[in-house]
């Protein structure tokens, strides 16, 4: 049964009712089986991009057949496509879409319009799946499902069967579950939905249409295991060491609503690795989280960006004390994790709760007294507990209100803190004004109290080609939640304003177009003091050829009081006004070779004063299999001003000119959809040259200060190579083979020759690393099974296999 139904906030939704089959098809891309032929069929799709809102023709006529067991639900698509030779099929790693034709589901076990899980199959049988709220993806998670796809005269077809374990839904006897399907015709790129999503206002998933007919299906037990084994062979400055790690994943459905993840004995060896910079800012660089339990299901705990989860085993929170004649031998850079673990879910009623913790083993630097020989430990991070909260209460088809909060205890007397959140987020029933309010507050207890505040409020027109948004905001100077957060700017109120127009449709040569225009205001609270008003354009551009091109300029007519370079409380430094231009182009990745470019350059108010970023990405795709990424970056900065030291009461900055170029290669050799060989590089090289010295005085102005001659040019060095072999050998289970090499090298001086540099780079210890890792994915129902269980239907359809001599893959 399909049909039409009218919601009470006056958004259409298809309606389709799925029946139950007696013997599960088997999943090999072939839609040959007796459960398909009654099914019944989801049609009529319409495109979403670029033209909104128009029938799909009968050439790319889509129909997707639906049906369930006590296992899980199937589905069954098939694509007419004109020229099925010509189907886009790139290989590429799990959870990557390249230059592919797709098919994808989404679903929505509660039909709240709020979260959705979605999972897509290439034509070339890869799989990605990711959670799906209406403001983005979090393409983090992992489920286990199946899936396989075949090419025929008339087109392709996509077979997945995605378990309930794998699903969150109320446990009822009758389900409603919202859903919508979408296509992509690579060769076109243009999208097709099964229920129309109208691109003029609102979200994303407020379009969902209506599964029916689920009825009596009992909730499986959700419990899975992934032990692991790995093994390290490491090789620094001539010292070599092997060891044997063996762990735990564990992933428990407490019931319907809610999960339990675990992870017992952590192995984070084979993470990547992070692209190190030189710093010269006034705050630290946020490095993105590569540890996979920790990027996984971030859904509701990255709420109010009040976590930042690399703090947990980041580095220590203290600082070695030296006595006369000592030295360190050891200083730790980061911490060792103990265990991890966080529960997460939402309930029938729209309350989402999330639960995390870790505890961080105690870390010592070791000291030596160099006349002595005498050695002592110090500790810089005792054992410590890190706690996140969030509840999450949405309502109506796009409104929440959430609560959050974040503790860290430190055993002893070291800094302990917490900070806690509160947000309202509410549209309007027409779909067309959003508004949007938080407040937080950061206590941090160490050897002072110290206590912030953050607050927002705002409200954007979100439909139309029009769009706007007002939004005020503020930040007390005490205001740090950098224990279990990332803070940078601290001490301003800010006023935000936006204007942007846009092409809902395709009109004369693009595909579409975005203008924006963005007023910007800020003040200093503590003190008061002007410090910034910019004003910023920018624009995008895709034509019919689908490159995609754009520019804009910023300007600061009145320069900036900038509050944070000084490093000082209460003091800022006189910066010039600058103009700053630029303009980007971003080639069709459907060619063979394509490319991204910018050149950014910003014009200061001030005698050769610049600063100039030149960014060049070309790529070449061999053939479906083969792949190659190169992205070299160069920035230029001359005669630029910032802080050197604090020296006698005087803030000392320095005139500097900075060259930095940044060479990345990636090259990818995919074997099929489930193996694959990775080379990674990256050189990054970049110099400093101090040329004058000022002091900076209590009115922002600087006064040259030929007193203060202290060498603080520097050339630093990052080389990293990582070469990998993945083989996702059975469903959620990977076999990884990992090869590592990397270089650092920090030299206080700068015009060192091309050659002289790599000299000095390649004169430093290296670090070689080779280790191999196994996991095996391990589910309660899968093993019950293997223990002779009454349960007629062998899980996943084993016996069913072995009978046709087909398998599944994942």
């Amino acid at each position: 049964m399909i049909g039409y139904g009218q919601e009470t906030d006056t958004i259409p939704r298809k309606h389709i009712t799925t029946t139950r089959i007696a013997n599960p098809p088997v999943i090999d891309g072939k839609l040959d089986d007796a459960a398909w032929v009654n099914a019944p069929i989801a049609t009529n799709f319409i495109e979403r991009k670029p033209v909104n809102g128009l029938l799909a023709p009968d050439s790319l006529k889509t129909e997707v057949k639906i049906v369930y067991d006590n296992l899980g639900i199937y589905f069954g698509a098939f694509m007419r496509d004109p020229e099925p030779d010509k189907i886009q099929r790139e290989l590429t790693e799990r959870d990557n879409i390249g230059n592919d034709d797709f098919f994808f589901i989404l679903l929505n076990g509660y039909n709240d319009h709020q979260l959705s899980l979605e999972f897509i199959v290439t034509a070339a049988g890869v799989q990605w799946d990711s959670k799906i709220t209406n403001s983005g993806e979090d393409d983090s998670w992992n489920a286990v499902w199946y899936s396989d796809v075949s090419i025929n005269n008339d087109g392709w077809v996509a077979e997945v069967f995605i378990p309930y374990s794998q699903l969150r839904f109320p446990k009822k006897e009758v389900q409603t579950w919202g859903l919508n399907m979408e296509r992509e015709f690579r060769r076109d790129r243009r999208r097709l939905s099964w229920s129309h999503i109208d691109n003029t206002k609102g979200g994303f998933l407020l379009y969902d249409g209506v599964l029916h007919g689920i009825e009596n299906v009992e909730t499986p037990t959700r419990l899975s295991f992934q032990p692991y084994v790995s093994t390290y062979v490491a090789d620094y400055d001539g010292q070599s060491e092997v060891t044997v790690n063996g762990g735990l994943d564990l992933k428990y459905g407490i019931n319907d609503a809610f999960t339990l993840d675990m992870i017992l004995i952590p192995d984070f060896g084979q993470a990547k690795f992070d692209d190190k910079v030189l710093n010269l800012s006034a705050f630290e660089v946020q490095y993105d989280e590569q540890r996979q339990f920790f990027t996984e299901g971030t859904e509701l705990f990255s709420k109010g960006n009040l976590f930042y989860s690399r703090r947990v085993g980041g580095s220590p929170s203290g600082y070695v004390t030296l006595g006369e004649d000592e030295e360190v031998i050891e200083d730790p850079s980061s911490v060792d994790l103990i265990n991890a673990m966080k529960v997460s879910g939402r309930t029938d009623k729209g309350l989402g709760i999330g639960v995390f913790n870790a505890v961080t083993e105690k870390t010592k630097a070791i000291i030596e007294n160099t006349l002595t020989g005498e050695r002592r430990e110090e500790v810089v991070e005792p054992l410590a507990n890190y706690n996140v909260l969030v509840l999450d209460q949405r309502f109506g088809n796009n409104n929440s209100v959430s609560f959050v909060n974040t503790n860290v205890t430190r055993n002893g007397g070291f800094r302990d803190a917490n900070a806690t959140g509160a947000y309202l987020s509410l549209t309007n029933k027409k779909n067309t004004l959003s508004y949007w309010a938080q407040g937080e507050g950061s206590w941090v207890w160490d050897e002072d109290t110290k206590i912030g505040a953050e607050s927002s409020l705002g409200v954007s027109k979100i439909n139309g080609k029009h769009r706007a948004t007002l939004e005020m905001s503020m930040r007390t100077k005490d205001y740090d939640i950098n224990d279990l957060g990332y803070s940078s700017t601290t001490n301003y109120v800010n006023y935000y304003g936006y204007y942007g127009y846009r092409y809902l449709q395709p009109k004369g040569k693009l595909n579409n177009l975005f203008l924006n225009f963005n007023l910007n205001y800020e003040r200093r609270l503590d003190p008061d003091l002007y410090s910034n008003f910019s004003f910023n354009f920018n624009s995008s551009f895709t034509t019919k050829e689908f490159v995609t091109f754009g520019g804009g300029f910023e300007i600061t007519p009145f320069g900036t009081n900038d509050i944070y370079e000084p490093r000082i409380d209460g003091r800022h430094l006189d910066e010039p006004s600058y103009y700053n231009p630029w303009v980007w182009i971003s080639t069709d990745y459907r060619k063979k070779f394509a490319m991204d470019a910018t050149f950014d350059w910003y014009i200061y108010d001030a005698k050769n004063r610049n600063n100039i970023s030149v960014y060049f990405t070309p790529r070449y795709r061999f053939s479906d299999k083969w792949k190659l990424y190169f992205e070299n970056n160069y920035y230029i900065n001359t005669n630029d001003r910032g802080y050197v030291n604090y020296v006698n009461d005087n803030i000392e900055i320095g005139e500097r000119n900075q060259f930095t170029v940044e060479t990345s290669l990636e090259s990818q050799y995919i074997f099929n959809n489930t193996m694959s060989l990775n080379l990674a590089f990256r050189h990054y090289y970049s110099e400093v040259d101090y040329g004058r010295f000022f002091t900076l005085n209590i009115d922002g102005s600087v006064l040259q200060d030929g007193a203060y001659d202290v060498n603080h040019d520097g050339t630093y060095n990052s080389w990293n190579i990582d070469l990998s072999y993945s083989w996702w050998f059975a469903p959620g289970s990977q076999l990884t083979f990992l090869y590592r090499n990397s270089i650092e090298s920090y030299e206080e001086l700068a015009g060192q020759s091309l050659s002289g540099n790599f000299d000095t780079l390649f004169n430093q210890p290296q670090s070689n690393t080779f280790s191999v890792r196994v996991s095996y994915f391990l589910d309660y129902n899968r093993i019950k099974n293997w223990f002779g269980s009454n349960n007629s239907q062998s899980f996943y359809h084993q016996e069913r296999n072995k009978k046709t001599g087909k398998t599944v893959r994942s």
